[in-house]
């Protein structure tokens, strides 16, 4: 209907964009809105990238914040957030982004879109889960299907920067690459591209488990069956010495954190 509003919750990631791109090729942009959840700790050129998006497509950008950083929402709650569970997700994006549609949005007239691939249709339940009340959908799933270097060729060739963390090798634009549901992989990546970054979160982790004397970890490894925690100050020492390397080559061009 004509005053349906479509509301897409604009991560910053290259799925977002192009879900917004095909919600506005089937309703026009009167009544599209891009949602943004700032974790106050992302790098640089995911907001150079939601500037241009915004313009690109012409539509109102609005930015909703609890305030804090995933590391001060870990303190306050006493749990550090890991690949598992991460209570910075809930606290910084899901309860802003919410907040501001009940605040502002009828769920019997409003759909929200959410920019997951059919390469990662897994995600879909829970995300329909913690969007209950609402319509959700996800226009990336649905054909023609394209993957992320898809996307991320096609933005492109419209003329828009890509975000830095695609250029270096991450799959996803979030976090400066310090996600904690992130594995080895990419904070190996992290330790190599923003050994800056990864010293703050070094840093904190080692804070928190000083803090609540707690044996915890954002990582874990399982040795002769055993899960354990692998910190990111030993990540870091077996990287130093040589026992375990960077996934993939980092670009030349990373400028200075």
């Amino acid at each position: 209907m004509a005053d349906d509003k479509h509301v897409i919750q604009m991560s910053g990631g290259i799925g977002s964009f192009w879900a917004a791109k095909r919600v506005i090729a089937q309703h026009g942009t009167a009544n599209v809105l891009l949602l943004f959840a700032d974790t106050r700790v992302e790098d640089p050129t995911l907001y150079d990238f939601l500037t241009a998006a915004r313009v690109h497509l012409d539509v109102e950008l609005v930015v909703v914040k609890d305030g804090r950083t995933p590391f001060e929402v870990f303190f306050d709650e006493h749990f550090l957030g890991n690949s598992r569970l991460a209570p910075c997700s809930k606290r910084l994006k899901q309860i802003p982004c919410r907040s501001w549609l009940e605040a502002n949005c009828d769920p019997a007239t409003t759909t929200v879109y959410v920019g997951i691939d059919a390469e990662e249709q897994r995600r879909l339940p829970g995300v329909v889960h913690g969007w209950d009340g609402w319509q959700v959908e996800f226009p990336m799933c649905d054909e023609p299907y394209w993957t992320k270097d898809d996307m991320l060729d096609e933005c492109r060739k419209l003329g828009i920067t890509v975000p830095l963390l695609y250029e270096i090798g991450y799959p996803h634009n979030n976090c400066s690459g310090l996600c904690v549901r992130a594995g080895q992989r990419q904070w190996l990546l992290t330790l190599q591209a923003f050994p800056d970054r990864y010293a703050y979160a070094e840093a904190e982790e080692q804070r928190f488990r000083e803090e609540f004397g707690k044996d915890v970890s954002i990582l874990r490894e399982t040795v002769k069956g055993e899960r354990r925690p692998l910190t990111l100050a030993e990540l870091r020492r077996r990287f130093e010495a040589g026992t375990v390397r960077v996934p993939v080559p980092v670009p030349a061009f990373i400028p200075a954190a």
